[in-house]
């Protein structure tokens, strides 16, 4: 599984999609960083100009940014990043 170096997932507290993405990510034991759009204006905005979005979740993988998404986005969005490394590293 892709280990990225750095993970952020901008969420709403009581967004049951933002549960399930935590979930997904503990499941696989990804590290992240939890970032609370509701709690922080300036997380808010930066959110929003990542995704061009207000809704959550939003997750942030290595510069890579997947919005809105439920976990089999994330999964499909994984599989790319993982593809994408492989590809990389096959060069």
């Amino acid at each position: 599984m892709y280990q990225p170096k750095h993970v952020r997932l901008f969420i709403k507290p009581w967004c049951p999609w933002c549960h399930r993405a935590e979930r997904w990510l503990r499941e696989r034991d990804i590290a992240y960083e939890v970032v609370d759009v509701t709690a922080d204006t300036a997380a808010f905005e930066e959110m929003f100009r990542l995704s061009r979005q207000s809704l959550a979740p939003v997750i942030e993988v290595d510069g890579e940014v997947l919005a809105d998404f439920g976990p089999e986005q994330l999964a499909a969005f994984w599989k790319r990043l993982e593809q994408r490394r492989a590809d990389a590293s096959a060069r």
